[in-house]
C-alpha cells in the first residue's frame, strides 16, 4: 500500500512537470528560429476586477486540439475539463471546439497576477496570456480615538489606511471654523492646539473605486473667560437681577461675593441659579444694604476669572416732586420774559422824544402797555 501510495504521488508529481512543460515552455521561449513561426501567441490581455466580484478567464481552442489547460503562477487550474485546482472557487463555464472558459468567483487579493491558456494542436502550440488586477476599496485599519486635551497642547492625529489602488487621505473639521485642514497625510499634526480647532475631525480614504470615512471628537480644555458685568440701578424695595456669564471647557462654576464675604443660595434671601454658561443673583426686596459691589467667579480646573457688578440706587420721582419741577419752570420763564419785558420798555424810553409828549399818541400807549405787562409780571411771580 505503501508503494502504491508513493507511486500514485510520483505520478502525479511527473504528470504536473509534463503539462508545465509542454504548455508553458513553449510560449515563454523567445528564441528565433523555424519553430517560432509555428507558434501562436497572444499579446498579454488586463483584467481588472473588484475584490469580491467574479471574473472569467476564455481562450478559444481551434482545429485538432491534443491539451489544453489553464494554469496561474503556481499551479494548472484545468486540464481539459479535468479540474487540478482545490479551490472550490474555481470552476468550469465552456469547454468545445472554439472556447475554453473557466471562472474565479469572489476574487481576492491572492488570486491577483499571471494566468496562461496552453493549447496544444497537431500542428502548433498555442498560449494566451491574462493578467488579473485586483481592486480592492478603501478600508481605514487604524484610527485615532476620540481626544481631550488642554489649550496649547500638541496634538497629532492619525488615519492609516489600505487598498488598491493606494486610497488618498483628505483630513476635515467640523467646527465653527469649519473647512478642510489642509492636510492629505495620514499623520495630522496640530500644534499648540487653541480652543478653535475643537470639534469633529473626519477622515476619509478614497480611491477610483469607493470611500472610507471615520471620525473622532476632540475636546479642548480652557481656562474661564467672563464677560463683562453690567452695572444695575434698583430702585429701594425692589428686584434686583446680578448676571454673569462665563466662556469655559470644562464649564466653569460659578461663586458671588458682596465685598470679601461669599453669598450662598438663600442668604439674606437671595437666590442663585446657575444654568450652563450663566449665572444669576436674584434680590427679592432690596434694602440699603444691598446696593455695592459685586464679584462673580467662574472657576474651573484650569484657572479661574472674575468681574464685579455695581447695583446702585434708583430714585422714582413722586407728585410733589413733579409738581416742583413744573413750578420752577415756570418761574424760570416767567423771570425769563419779565427780563425781555423790562429791556423792551427800556429801549423804547430810551428812544427820542419817547415821554417827552404826554400827548403824543404812539409812544403813550406803548409805555402804558409796558407798564402794565410788567405790574402783571410781578403779580405772577408772587404766587
Amino acid at each position: 500500500m505503501r508503494v502504491c501510495g508513493y507511486c500514485a504521488t510520483s505520478w502525479n508529481r511527473l504528470l504536473v512537470i509534463c503539462l508545465r512543460l509542454l504548455f508553458i515552455v513553449p510560449a515563454g521561449l523567445h528564441v528565433r528560429s523555424q519553430g517560432d513561426s509555428q507558434s501562436d501567441n497572444k499579446v498579454m490581455d488586463n483584467v481588472t476586477v473588484r475584490q469580491g466580484e467574479t471574473v472569467f478567464l476564455s481562450c478559444s481552442q481551434g482545429d485538432v486540439v491534443t491539451h489544453t489547460a489553464w494554469l496561474n503562477r503556481s499551479s494548472i487550474l484545468y486540464a481539459g475539463v479535468d479540474k487540478w485546482s482545490v479551490d472550490p472557487r474555481v470552476s468550469l463555464v465552456t469547454f468545445n471546439r472554439d472556447e475554453f472558459t473557466i471562472k474565479i468567483e469572489n476574487v481576492d487579493v491572492s488570486d491577483e497576477g499571471l494566468y496562461v491558456c496552453a493549447v496544444q494542436t497537431s500542428s502548433r502550440p498555442r498560449t494566451t496570456f491574462v493578467h488579473i488586477i485586483v481592486q480592492v476599496p478603501p478600508k481605514i485599519i487604524d484610527f485615532s480615538k476620540d481626544m481631550v486635551v488642554n489649550e496649547g497642547t500638541n496634538v497629532t492625529l492619525m488615519c492609516l489606511a489600505n487598498g488598491k489602488p493606494e486610497p488618498a487621505i483628505n483630513w476635515r473639521v467640523h467646527s465653527l471654523s469649519g473647512g478642510s485642514v489642509g492636510s492629505d497625510d495620514e499623520y495630522l499634526d496640530i500644534p499648540s492646539i487653541s480652543r478653535h480647532k475643537a470639534g469633529e475631525y473626519e477622515c476619509m480614504a478614497a480611491n477610483d473605486i469607493a470611500a472610507d470615512t471615520r471620525t473622532l471628537r476632540l475636546v479642548v480644555n480652557y481656562p474661564p473667560s467672563v464677560l463683562g458685568g453690567r452695572d444695575i440701578g434698583v430702585t429701594l424695595g425692589q428686584r434686583g437681577v446680578l448676571q454673569c456669564e462665563a466662556d469655559a471647557v470644562p464649564a466653569a462654576t460659578f461663586e458671588w461675593y458682596r465685598d470679601d464675604r461669599r453669598i450662598f443660595n438663600g442668604f439674606d434671601g437671595i437666590e442663585i441659579n446657575d444654568s450652563g454658561t450663566f449665572s444669576k443673583l436674584t434680590l427679592f426686596n432690596v434694602s440699603e444694604t444691598d446696593y455695592g459691589n459685586y464679584t462673580c467667579v467662574a472657576i474651573n480646573k484650569l484657572g479661574s476669572a472674575n468681574t464685579s457688578i455695581v447695583l446702585y440706587e434708583v430714585i422714582e420721582p413722586t407728585s410733589s416732586t413733579l409738581l416742583q419741577v413744573e413750578t420752577t419752570s415756570f418761574l424760570e420763564m416767567t423771570s425769563s420774559a419779565l427780563e425781555q419785558t423790562a429791556t423792551e420798555c427800556s429801549q423804547l424810553w430810551e428812544e427820542p422824544g419817547a415821554v417827552q409828549d404826554g400827548n403824543s399818541g404812539t409812544s403813550g400807549t406803548y409805555t402804558s402797555l409796558c407798564l402794565l405787562l410788567i405790574l402783571t409780571l410781578q403779580l405772577l411771580l408772587k404766587f
